[in-house]
């Protein structure tokens, strides 16, 4: 049959035709209806999509929990957030794209005519971004307050970006409003739209930031403890990190000590040596037992440090110097005692934790770590002291040694707390600001963004705990800081100009 006079074929090899077809009613796929309901499902794929991107970027403070993850699991060691932005970065490419094509479209007052590829890929992005979600709320759940916590560095950007794009939005509404004799759908399009813009504009009201706030508020500069499991400029648990950590300007060393099987502390994280030694190589029938199985002589014919340059668990490894890259290759496990050694040479603190917790040994292991601290001859007080185990032995030992807590005060409790140590997610501004002023240090691990530090720093937090001390310490000040009364004058600013714009682009669409 001949197609009707003045009526486009579309063309079945293209992907988004750009012509509109005069005969558009006649065909149920391709009606008004249905351009507006794809329009409108494009629309939620890409704001959805946009979600994905902001937590994509906000867990990368948190990225290296999942690495070590998937290296428990699979033994394949990648820095899995290239990969992550990558992928997020094709999508939101592509329904941005999209949806520029539409909206030009619709401006242009021309159909909506979707090839069935954009159809089956748009839903496709969909169930991806579902899926991402739903494995972020199993089993990441804590970065749901990483993201709550995100709010308090992005909330008052946000609202103005979203204001900005519900604005730009008012042009295409108005042509689709003007271009229906359907009044039920034009009355429920401007009803749901003006809600909308009067809840943005309203929002301010619920956005608090720490960071909103006068410049003479600021509270100190929180000092800057490195996290040595974590350390990317170095192999971690080793001397030289330690040496790096020293020129990072850093207050503490933060690391994990473990006993080995003939009594010797020594540091590590992993209860096994495989992600970073050469135990498989040599000791190859051995490498699936836990560190402490080894004795001291055995541990010190292990490589510590080669895996940081084959497997790379940092994009910082690539701006090593030669000479770092030769003293990574030369380390070994270190004893606590010479960390002590070290630590004492560059007058700076050292916090740890002893593991396993769980091990039948463990009361010896705090004996034989307790013996070492005594015996280096470094001043107690730059013992930080975090093991929960025989913590009432260990006072009653070594009185000097600074206690740190892993938990909040309690209630009426008799002991006082002066020092704890929780994950950044565990305390709001509101108790670090009340701990703050009851004299109670207070110690967040692990930042390493700078949004997160400024946040933190606003909050007036005592120190972070990091592994990107090279970035932390560059900064002088939050990355912002907005005094209420400059707040309050942009919020009404961006308003204004957006309520004309919109009346603007409803009279000239008309």
């Amino acid at each position: 049959m001949a197609d009707p006079p003045g009526c486009c074929r579309p063309c079945s090899t293209c992907l988004l035709c750009l012509y509109s077809c005069q005969c558009v009613h006649t065909c149920p796929l391709s009606g008004f209806q249905c351009d507006c309901s794809w329009f409108f499902f494009l629309f939620c794929v890409f704001l959805f999509t946009l979600v994905w991107l902001y937590i994509a970027i906000i867990i990368l403070n948190d990225f290296h929990n999942f690495n070590e993850f998937i290296f428990k699991q699979q033994k394949l060691w990648l820095d899995w957030s290239l990969v992550l932005l990558i992928a997020t970065a094709v999508l939101i490419t592509y329904s941005a794209a999209l949806l520029v094509l539409a909206l030009c479209l619709q401006l242009c007052g021309q159909p909506l005519k979707l090839h069935w590829l954009h159809k089956i890929l748009l839903i496709i992005t969909a169930l991806v971004v579902a899926a991402a979600f739903t494995g972020l709320g199993i089993k990441w759940a804590e970065e749901w307050k990483s993201a709550r916590i995100s709010l308090q560095a992005t909330g008052p950007f946000l609202h103005i970006g979203i204001v900005g794009g519900m604005t730009l939005l008012a042009w295409p509404l108005a042509s689709v409003i003007y271009r229906t004799h359907n009044t039920g759908l034009k009355v429920f399009l401007l009803l749901a739209y003006s809600a909308v813009m009067i809840a943005l504009y309203l929002a301010p009201l619920g956005i608090t930031s720490p960071c909103i706030m006068e410049e003479n508020q600021l509270p100190p500069k929180p000092a800057l403890i490195a996290v040595e499991h974590r350390a990317t400029l170095a192999p971690e648990n080793t001397l030289m990190s330690l040496r790096k950590a020293v020129d990072c300007d850093v207050q503490v060393f933060e690391t994990d000590v473990m006993v080995s099987a003939d009594g010797v502390p020594f540091l590590m994280h992993d209860e096994k040596l495989t992600r970073t030694t050469n135990v498989q190589t040599v000791f190859p029938e051995r490498a699936a037992l836990n560190s402490t199985a080894f004795n001291w002589t055995d541990l010190q014919q292990l490589n510590a440090g080669s895996w940081f340059l084959e497997r790379r668990p940092f994009s910082s490894v690539q701006s090593l110097s030669h000479r770092d890259r030769v003293q990574a290759t030369r380390q070994k496990i270190p004893s606590l005692e010479q960390v002590l050694d070290a630590a004492k040479e560059s007058n700076i603190s050292i916090m740890f934790d002893l593991r396993p917790e769980n091990h039948s040994d463990y009361q010896s292991f705090v004996n034989a770590t307790l013996e070492v601290i005594l015996h280096s001859g470094i001043p107690l007080q730059q013992v930080l002291w975090l093991p929960d185990g025989f913590r009432e032995q260990v006072k009653q030992q070594v009185p000097g040694i600074q206690q740190i807590y892993g938990r909040k005060r309690h209630q009426d409790e008799n002991e006082t707390l002066l020092h704890v140590n929780l994950p950044y997610q565990d305390m709001s501004s509101d108790e670090i600001k009340q701990y703050r002023q009851d004299n109670i240090s207070v110690n967040l691990y692990v930042v390493n963004q700078p949004w997160l530090f400024s946040v933190l720093w606003c909050s007036g937090v005592s120190s972070v705990t990091t592994n990107a001390c090279q970035v932390l310490k560059e900064m002088k000040r939050p990355i912002w800081l907005l005094p209420s009364s400059t707040y309050l004058m942009i919020w009404l600013v961006v308003d204004c100009v957006s309520f004309l714009m919109i009346l603007w682009a409803f009279l000239l669409m008309k």
